[in-house]
């Protein structure tokens, strides 16, 4: 006999021992049927955004937490009308692990790493309260009565799901949410609600135009261009709360200013021959289809000079009272992204070639840029490089991030005026800033470390002497 079953699924530990998450957007809706491993929702740690898969196959029953809701870690957020035989529905939970989102051992929310289709059944867990009778004192505040996190923000509305057409039936009227005080949500997709945020409109006041209600990006150029100031003569104001990525960066950041005593030198390099020596193999068979940007030379350059000078991939262990160094490079490589700025890792970045690193550097950027880095790709950097170029910069103080001995900012590659053998020519060059820890690299090592680079990238050939 088939038994549908109510299940909670909690706010997982999505890993590094994270505390809270925020919920993004929704795929789903009540109503919808659900399959293992379907994503469920889309939250916003302080290391990157993630995509929560179910646990469970079944109906979705309620979601227990709003878009902008930051949730702690073993809080319910929905709940899904679950099948079980008769047969299996009372048998203990097979050995391998606890459920992603269920309590284990030690009461510990199972992690999303290693995630995958579980096989066979779960213990029963006991019923949630009926509707009307007193919940118990650890229990997760409904939708209804949790305070909202952002009072006066526009409450995200749930991302269209191709498989389950939840956003469709919301679109067409059907089951549209609502938010903490009944309110109806604004139906926008999440460029759409950026750019609401970004220009301090409301989508709540929003009247949408686009097919069922939903606000366009044209709809909000609107509103933005007809609001009116708050006061004469004051101008407006925004706010928005400091939370995911950007108050972990602010924290790092300060962190790591008031605790490595900061060096920064600079350097100005003729990266002339490495730009020729980049064209010339662009169109050679080997780098076909490989996206070769000048970020991947300076890598391979900063992975080449690093063997001269260890210092620079090292860690200063405080509590050990030891200077720990590393027989491989984590090169992390700085990106913005639109959550904040993100440093994700290219593992053993020594060990590869430039046809490596260049592929590296593509995927990692693309992912990035999507929002999918897996928060196991930010953490456990040894060295980071961070491209000001690319938006036109010269160079810059970057701050090392915390717990590696240096950082290499790279400035705007671009023709200027340089002297060649006496005579005044026009020459690409490059600004380079490194910014070191001084408890673990000295004044000359650090300039060596950087005139190395510097040599390399002035002449790619220089790498055959070493």
């Amino acid at each position: 006999m088939v038994m549908r079953m109510r299940r909670e699924f909690r706010m997982p530990d999505v890993g590094e021992g994270l505390t809270e998450a925020e919920v993004i957007a929704w795929r789903v809706a009540p109503g919808d049927e659900v399959a293992v491993n379907q994503v469920l929702v889309e939250i916003e740690t302080a290391k990157a955004a993630v995509e929560l898969p179910s646990p469970f196959a079944g109906t979705v029953g309620e979601l227990l937490a709003q878009p902008g809701q930051t949730v702690e870690v073993g809080t319910p957020i929905i709940t899904i009308e679950a099948a079980e035989t008769a047969a299996t529905s009372g048998e203990a939970a097979p050995a391998g692990g606890p459920v992603i989102g269920e309590a284990g051992a030690g009461g510990r929310i199972a992690t999303l790493v290693g995630y995958g289709p579980r096989q066979g059944t779960v213990a029963r867990r006991p019923r949630r309260p009926a509707p009307g009778r007193a919940r118990h004192a650890d229990a997760a505040p409904s939708p209804e009565t949790a305070p909202s996190p952002d009072a006066g923000q526009p409450v995200a509305p749930p991302v269209q799901d191709r498989r389950s057409g939840a956003a469709d039936r919301e679109i067409r009227g059907s089951g549209r949410p609502t938010g903490d005080h009944g309110e109806a949500v604004p139906l926008a997709k999440p460029p759409v609600r950026k750019l609401a945020r970004d220009l301090g409109v409301d989508l709540r006041s929003v009247p949408g135009s686009g097919a069922g209600g939903i606000v366009t990006r044209e709809d909000v150029e609107a509103a933005a261009t007809h609001e009116p100031a708050p006061a004469a003569g004051t101008g407006g104001v925004r706010r928005e709360p400091i939370r995911g990525v950007r108050r972990a960066t602010a924290a790092a950041m300060v962190s790591s200013a008031f605790t490595a005593p900061h060096v920064t030198e600079f350097l100005a390099v003729d990266v002339t021959a490495t730009m020729a020596l980049r064209d010339r193999l662009r169109g050679s068979r080997q780098f076909s289809g490989v996206k070769l940007t000048p970020l991947a030379f300076v890598a391979k350059a900063v992975c080449l000079a690093a063997r001269r000078t260890p210092q620079v991939n090292a860690h200063w262990d405080d509590a050990a009272g030891e200077i720990v160094y590393y027989d491989r490079m984590q090169l992390g490589i700085a990106a913005a992204t639109p959550r904040g700025l993100i440093v994700p890792k290219i593992r053993d970045a020594d060990t590869l070639d430039l046809h490596g690193l260049a592929t590296a550097l593509a995927e990692l950027t693309e992912t990035a840029r999507a929002g999918t880095t897996p928060p196991a790709d930010l953490v456990g950097g040894t060295f980071t490089i961070t491209n000001v170029g690319v938006f036109g910069v010269d160079t810059g103080t970057p701050i090392i991030n915390p717990g590696e001995a240096a950082i290499l900012a790279v400035g705007a590659i671009k023709p200027t005026p340089w002297v060649v053998d006496g005579e005044l020519a026009v020459r690409t060059v490059c600004q380079l800033a490194l910014s070191f820890d001084h408890r673990l690299v000295d004044g000359e090592q650090g300039s060596r470390f950087l005139a190395d680079v510097g040599a390399l990238l002035e002449d790619p050939g220089v790498a055959l002497t070493w």
